[in-house]
């Protein structure tokens, strides 16, 4: 938020005007050590005083755009849940609204009332140059936005024209591309840079996970997985890929004279307003090298904890669970199952000055406040094991350990949750109750796991029926529905994917993903059954007499909801059990 720290608000006559930082200890959004933190912060960089303190972590964009409109008298918006207004997006063209940040919200022809919303409500230079532009006529009012909610909105409404294909023409003639300059910030790259950027830009807008580039004899094949499903976007021909991995490399911090071995990377962008990361990966292949990037997007990969979609009686359950101080929580499931997003919601969720929350990560994805976060890495010179170890001597009260991989790990995990600390973890298992074999295996005793387990997560992602395009249908006796979900299912409405999907969705039939979970709360007689080495069949017998519900019924709950389909929550979780 651009506000200088000596904003004042309309105050009545006589009275001294409030300053930002007066008004944000006010409202207790922040303590005196934390201003003048962010007063250091803003003379060595430059920034203004909000930016530096959303910057520290000290406080949110909301909380920050709620305290400048009292300080300046301003109303304030929320962009993310604005419509575009075409007439109003008509009035002032994208370069204008880019360079003076303002997103023109709605216009009003009956009255020609122009609303802007911008971080700089006050900037006048913009206001007068935007007046010239639109007309005398028309009457301007501003509302207070976040820089990041302005530029995403500018993005998304306007739409982003990167032209892959003039930057192509531009490499192959040498004729230079007005139009993919124009949509740039700087000056001119050279196109091979721009290349690479308008791939990485777009496979963000399209919400893909991660960036495939794909050398084959000839050619270069670039694919997106988007809602956990690779897709083709781009065929381009294969002399231009040594230019593009050398840039790719140089990006991520990788040896780009080395190309017969395996590289890790990291790069950052900013898109839409706002950084995002990306991990990089290079593997040599028989037509080349292969270049993955997984996308690292704080603002979507961090979800809500009350957003995790699960039901009343899941949500009491999960927070049993957390309400326990000592012990070990698992979250299980394959790779791309969502196991670190869920985590991350829970320890935002449990985030406070009260706790030393730690953790040790291969690598860590999302950087969050207040948590000691400690990556994992080969060039690192600690291993989970030893990490965990040393994080007991860092007075913590939750440890993360990114994943429970082999004894020492699994060992040193179970002490901690022994010596009063509250222990999060993954495991790659099929289901939760197969999780206690899978602990087993790893040479952790029965005796050990008995009481040391809180409960069990287990989890998978299923695509979302895209909304506008979804068929609705009646179950009907004998449909596949009914015999999967049961009798009570005849004559509710479901729906389906459409065929070849539309526009909202590209085409796909189904846009964005939700987990779909099963959540296993440990009591005495389960660790009785623990200790005595019973079977799968005496878990699941006593599990489900305690409430416990599979993850199949999770999954054939959101099909109820119209959320997805059955073929789809087939694709993820056995349902032939149920046929």
């Amino acid at each position: 938020m651009n506000a200088a720290p000596t904003a004042t608000s309309a105050t009545p006559a006589g009275k001294p005007p409030v300053r930002l930082g007066d008004r944000l200890l006010q409202m207790g959004l922040v303590s005196s050590d934390q201003i003048q933190i962010g007063l250091l912060e803003q003379k060595k960089t430059g920034k203004q005083l909000g930016d530096a303190l959303i910057a520290l972590g000290f406080v949110t964009e909301e909380a920050m755009r709620e305290a400048l409109g009292q300080t300046l008298g301003q109303q304030t918006i929320q962009l993310q849940s604005v419509l575009a207004d075409p007439e109003a997006l008509a009035r002032l063209p994208k370069a204008m609204a880019l360079r003076f940040q303002a997103f023109p919200v709605s216009y009003q022809p009956e009255t020609q009332k122009l609303v802007l919303a911008s971080p700089k409500p006050n900037d006048i230079i913009a206001g007068d140059q935007i007046r010239a532009h639109v007309g005398l006529g028309v009457s301007i009012e501003w509302r207070l936005a976040g820089a990041a909610d302005v530029l995403a909105a500018i993005d998304q409404f306007y739409g982003y024209e990167l032209s892959i294909d003039g930057i192509i023409h531009e490499i192959e003639t040498g004729q230079m591309d007005m139009t993919s300059l124009a949509q740039g910030q700087g000056g001119y790259s050279h196109p091979v840079v721009r290349l690479v950027d308008a791939l990485l830009s777009d496979g963000v807008h399209k919400f893909a996970s991660d960036i495939h580039f794909e050398p084959e004899g000839q050619f270069l094949r670039i694919r997106y997985r988007i809602d956990g499903v690779l897709r083709q976007v781009r065929v381009l021909h294969g002399r231009y890929w040594s230019a593009m991995l050398v840039r790719l490399k140089l990006v991520a911090g990788m040896n780009i004279a080395e190309s017969r071995a395996p590289q890790d990377g990291r790069v950052s962008l900013s898109i839409a307003g706002r950084n995002v990361d990306f991990r990089a990966a290079v593997q040599p292949t028989i037509h080349g090298e292969n270049f993955v990037l997984r996308v690292l997007d704080a603002k979507r990969g961090i979800v809500d904890y009350d957003k995790l979609g699960l039901t009343d009686d899941q949500y009491h359950l999960l927070n049993l669970m957390l309400a326990r101080p000592e012990g070990i929580i698992l979250v299980t499931g394959p790779t791309g199952s969502g196991k670190t997003t869920t985590l991350y919601s829970v320890l935002s969720h449990m985030n406070d000055e009260s706790v030393n929350i730690m953790t040790l990560e291969d690598p860590v994805e999302y950087p969050i406040t207040r948590i000691r976060q400690t990556s994992i890495s080969d060039g690192s010179k600690i291993n989970f094991s030893d990490g965990v170890r040393s994080m007991m001597r860092q007075d913590p009260d939750i440890i993360l350990v990114g994943e429970v991989r082999d004894k020492d790990t699994a060992e040193m995990a179970f002490r901690a949750a022994m010596t009063g600390h509250q222990v999060f973890s993954t495991l790659h298992t099929n289901s939760a109750l197969r999780s206690f074999q899978r602990i087993k295996d790893l040479g952790v005793s029965p005796e050990v796991m008995a009481g040391n387990i809180i409960g069990i997560v287990a989890q998978r992602l299923v695509r979302r029926l895209c909304p506008h395009c979804r068929e609705a249908v009646v179950v009907t006796d004998g449909s596949v529905e009914a015999t999967l979900i049961g009798d009570h299912a005849i004559g509710r409405t479901v729906y389906r994917a459409h065929q070849g999907g539309c526009e909202a969705c590209g085409f796909r039939s189904y846009k964005g993903r939700l987990a779909i979970m099963e959540l296993l709360r440990m009591d005495s007689e389960l660790d009785e059954l623990i200790t005595r080495n019973a079977s799968l069949a005496e878990l699941t017998a006593h599990a489900l007499k305690i409430g416990f519900a599979p993850m199949a019924d999770d999954g054939l709950r959101r099909v109820l909801e119209g959320i997805t389909t059955v073929e789809e929550v087939g694709r993820v979780v056995d349902l032939t059990t149920r046929l």
